[in-house]
């Protein structure tokens, strides 16, 4: 996982297979930005957005196999 843009308060941030299932806040979220979890669903597009902070996230490569 990377940040495009750290700076910003609403960023974007690329996603990898392993890590999905994708929630925000991620593990490595500082705890004075922490917010309830919420899980993404990437599958339309590749692309989610958190409904409480406004991360964008993007899935890079491909996803992997579902049931």
């Amino acid at each position: 996982m990377s940040a495009t843009s750290p700076a910003s308060a609403a960023r974007e941030v690329e996603v990898h297979s392993h890590d999905l299932p994708l929630h925000c806040p991620m593990p490595q979220t500082p705890v004075w930005g922490m917010h309830p979890r919420v899980f993404l669903d990437l599958n339309h597009g590749g692309k989610a957005l958190c409904p409480y902070c406004g991360t964008q996230y993007r899935l890079v490569g491909k996803a992997p196999g579902g049931h």
